[in-house]
């Protein structure tokens, strides 16, 4: 597995910095997981968007999901698509919304939403947490600590593991979605302090906490904001946990 990060600052687009939004590659499949804002160009600049072969969104705050609806006009009104995206119709997992919200984004206006229809380029499928399979990857997802419908994800495939966070508090379970996992995707968007909001983000040592309890192989830190100090989030992961620790870089590969 491999996971390339297409953007990674937390909340807000930072100075030539996307939100989130990362590719997970194995056996020649590609998934998205997330599309922030600010992605899609940086996945231009990576690949072919139309190698894309399945979409899945961990919520739908525009910082990982807006970049939804360039793609969208690319998979539609593109001259000379790589793959026909009518022929090819992209799966997008999601929370139950999902479709209703993404599809009216496209909306002319409010009168004709319940018209509008992107089932031409799209297919789209309610993510539960029951596990499914998406091309060769198991995907487990557990509901989130966050003021929206959300969720954190095991993902596996080839016998390895990653296990990202999505955005989230701490909440009973998640160590345990992460148990023993090769790699953990962690959100940390703040460093820790009394008096944060509690359901709506973790912080650098709740990060760290969650990989060490859940005993990973290495932790990935990612969606810190333009506004955080992203050392000082750091240093508080390597506090709380001993395994290898990285801020990761937009553009960068990581190996799972």
């Amino acid at each position: 597995m491999l996971l390339t990060v297409l953007g990674c600052s937390g909340s807000a687009p930072g100075p030539n910095a996307a939100t989130s939004g990362y590719l997970l590659e194995a056996d020649g499949f590609a998934l998205g997981l997330d599309l922030g804002t600010g992605t899609l160009a940086v996945l231009q600049a990576l690949r072919d968007p139309f190698d894309l072969d399945a979409l899945l969104f961990s919520h739908l705050h525009p910082d990982h999901c807006a970049d939804f609806t360039g793609l969208t006009v690319l998979r539609r009104y593109h001259p000379a698509p790589t793959r026909d995206p009518r022929a090819n119709r992209l799966p997008v997992y999601g929370p139950g919304e999902t479709e209703r919200r993404l599809v009216a984004s496209h909306s002319p206006d409010a009168a004709t939403e319940a018209e509008t229809d992107l089932s031409d380029v799209y297919e789209f499928h309610k993510i539960t947490t029951e596990t499914v399979h998406i091309g060769p990857f198991e995907v487990t997802a557990l509901l989130a600590a966050h003021p929206c419908e959300a969720y954190s994800f095991r993902i596996s495939g080839g016998g390895r593991t990653l296990m990202f966070t999505g955005d989230t508090g701490i909440f009973d379970g998640l160590a345990d979605l992460a148990a023993g996992a090769d790699v953990l995707l962690s959100e940390a968007s703040w460093t820790h302090a009394a008096g944060r909001p509690v359901n709506l983000h973790l912080s650098g040592t709740d990060a760290g906490t969650v990989a060490r309890r859940a005993a990973v192989g290495r932790l990935l830190v990612t969606h810190v904001p333009p506004w955080t100090d992203a050392a000082a989030v750091l240093a508080e992961a390597r506090s709380a946990y001993q395994g290898e620790t990285v801020l990761v870089r937009q553009g960068q590969s990581y190996p799972i």
